[in-house]
Formats: C-alpha cells, sequence, structure tokens
C-alpha cells in the first residue's frame, strides 16, 4: 500500500482496500484511487483492463447496484505512469471538475527522475507540440504548425545523484505525454524513456508518478488535495529521498 494519502488540509490517512484497487478517499460524489503503473486509465485499442472499469466494478460490488453504475472519467494519466486520480460518481460531479480543468483550478503535480541534471535548478517550459496519431508520438513544433497545441510546465531539481535528478513538475497545460516530450526537449529525458529520451535515457520503468492532486469538490466547495507517494522501494526512487518531498 501506499505510504501517504492526505486529504487536505486535515493530516489523516483514508485507506480501503477492494481486490486490486486503493482507494484513497470516497465520498457520495468523487472517489481517489491510485492508479498503478502499466495500467490504462479507460479503455483503448489493447483491450486490457484499466481504471475506469476497476472503480466501475468497485462501485458496483460495494454498494450491490444493478445495472450500469455511472463513473465519470475526469482526467488521465498516461499508461506507464502512476499515482493519485480522481473520478467522478456523478455526472453534476464531473461536469464541475471538468470545469475547473478548463479553468485552471485543478493542480497536477509530478514527480519525475531525470536523466542528468538541468543547468538551471528552476525554470518553465514552453514548447507547441503537435501528435501523430499514426504513431502515437508527440513532437516539438513551432506555434504556425497546423495542429499544434501550446504546452506549458514548471519544473525544480529536489536532489541529484549518481548521474540522476530528482524533479518537482507543475503543469500548467495538459497535453499528452507532455512532460516526456518537453524534458527530452532539453536533453533530460525521464528515466526509463525510451520511446522519447533515445539513447540518452536509461532501461528501466518509467520514473514519472503524479504525487500531488488538488481541486475543489465539486459539491461541498472544500478545497481538497491529496498527495501519494511513489514506490519508493523501487529503481530509481529508492536512490531519493521521497519522504522530505512529500513535506514541502
Amino acid at each position: 500500500p501506499p505510504k501517504r494519502a492526505y486529504p487536505f488540509p486535515a493530516a489523516r490517512e483514508e485507506f480501503l482496500f477492494m481486490a486490486e484497487l486503493t482507494v484513497l478517499h470516497e465520498d457520495n460524489h468523487i472517489i481517489v484511487v491510485m492508479k498503478p503503473q502499466g495500467i490504462p486509465s479507460c479503455g483503448d485499442e489493447s483491450g486490457d483492463d484499466n481504471m475506469l472499469e476497476q472503480v466501475r466494478r468497485y462501485v458496483k460490488e460495494k454498494y450491490e447496484k444493478p445495472g450500469n453504475v455511472y463513473i465519470g472519467l475526469v482526467h488521465r494519466l498516461d499508461r506507464p505512469t502512476g499515482g493519485v486520480m480522481v473520478f467522478a460518481k456523478t455526472s453534476k460531479a464531473a461536469s464541475r471538475l471538468a470545469e475547473q480543468m478548463r479553468g485552471g483550478d485543478f493542480e497536477k503535480k509530478y514527480l519525475a527522475v531525470l536523466v542528468g541534471t538541468p543547468k538551471e535548478p528552476k525554470g518553465t517550459l514552453v514548447n507547441y507540440l503537435k501528435k501523430n496519431p499514426v504513431n502515437n508520438m508527440v513532437y516539438i513544433c513551432t506555434q504556425t504548425t497546423d495542429g499544434a497545441k501550446m504546452a506549458s510546465l514548471e519544473y525544480s531539481v529536489l536532489e541529484e545523484k549518481g548521474g540522476l535528478c530528482l524533479a518537482d513538475i507543475k503543469l500548467h497545460t495538459g497535453r499528452t505525454h507532455q512532460i516526456r516530450v518537453q524534458m527530452a526537449g532539453i536533453s533530460h529525458p525521464v528515466y526509463g524513456d525510451m520511446r522519447y529520451g533515445g539513447e540518452n535515457a536509461k532501461k528501466g520503468n518509467l520514473a514519472l508518478w503524479a504525487y500531488s492532486l488538488a481541486f475543489t469538490h465539486p459539491v461541498t466547495k472544500e478545497r481538497l488535495r491529496f498527495m501519494l507517494e511513489p514506490p519508493a522501494e523501487s529503481a530509481p526512487w529508492k536512490n531519493f529521498d521521497l519522504s522530505k518531498t512529500m513535506e514541502l
């Protein structure tokens, strides 16, 4: 189980375990869960089990609901990325959370282990990205490229060790593969990202984790923040002091 899951501002642990699903928080309107690495956020062409269906099964079985169960997909994490996800249990909650995302009130922060260390310990990256639907790859392009979308993020180097660094990354936009593409674009790819890092990357599990998610509750209007530590016992996370990071 994860070591921390703190609804903000109260520092309390709230865990429910049912089958393969780890639930960090649940009420009548939302459900916050841990997405393991390697599982799709929702159904795709692979036909593999996914988080949306796992949450739906969990709610259906726990409350013995007949027929179809509504679960709203609010946001996505890439398949190789793990961390905190929130799903809506009502269409009203889904609509209000989606509105927060559009309005920039939905805060997503990631931890990433990067190959090498950027020259500037803190910085903002702004690029224009375009996705190739044929190979599902995203590329940095010019602003005038047809279909280009602006992508922006902030990064901060927290610790350096053994030719790697631990970075805190806050997204301003939510583009496909954004962190992976932008960090590779400055020659510091995410550890394990052979897809975008190429020869500069290191072999291993992708070291990208959505550790903090903050939003306003769609009904109570309480500001919530959930934090979840990456798998500290596995490489390359075990090389860094994650406990200090989670206290920031």
